[in-house]
């Protein structure tokens, strides 16, 4: 997917052929103003959305990752029209693979950096593969939603699971997906959304 960016001189950078937009503190002001810090889904996703749900990671077994990845991807292409969506790339430390080193971060959250760029669902499983990557942590972006905002998916720092926000057939899907249902949790806007097993820090 080529963009074409939006609004003026947006910054671009050069990959596979194309120019991509990277984006600005002002996309993803949406959720910064909302997000509150704390163990509810808010302190990952805005609380404007019909439902909510944790996804914890596979275990690292031989290919559960890269089929996990593929389902996720799957079920949120299929819950919007066709748009480019907004990956952010969270800089955890060197040798994190965040595909544009050399790109302006923008800050969100507890002022953690991340490369914001404009692309789509076929970038999404494919810019990081696993190189410099936490194998645990898989391909994803830490942050994935459609130019339209119908959608959030957000894997904060070093939590084992992402939180997701979005209509009520897109949370369905996750708990009826036969590769993603078994790690899947709906979650409310008022409790704890850590998963059992899991330790928030």
């Amino acid at each position: 997917m080529v963009d074409e960016g939006t609004g003026p001189d947006p910054v671009m950078r050069l990959r596979d052929g194309s120019k991509w937009q990277i984006g600005s503190a002002a996309d993803v002001a949406w959720i910064e103003h909302a997000a509150t810090a704390g163990l509810r889904i808010t302190s990952a996703i805005p609380p404007v959305f019909a439902a909510y749900c944790t996804r914890q990671l596979p275990d690292s077994v031989e290919g559960a990752q890269l089929r996990h990845d593929r389902a996720v991807v799957a079920l949120l292409e299929a819950a919007s029209e066709p748009q480019p969506w907004w990956l952010g790339y969270l800089e955890y430390g060197i040798g994190i693979e965040i595909v544009f080193p050399d790109a302006p971060r923008v800050r969100l959250y507890a002022g953690w950096a991340y490369v914001l760029v404009r692309a789509g669902p076929e970038q999404a499983l494919s810019w990081r593969a696993s190189e410099g990557r936490w194998v645990w942590k898989g391909a994803l972006p830490d942050l994935i939603f459609p130019a339209d905002h119908s959608w959030l998916l957000s894997t904060l720092w070093d939590d084992r699971w992402s939180c997701i926000g979005g209509s009520e057939a897109l949370i369905a899907s996750f708990e009826n997906d036969p590769e993603l249902d078994a790690r899947t949790r709906r979650v409310t806007l008022g409790e704890d959304a850590t998963p059992p097993g899991d330790a928030a820090y």
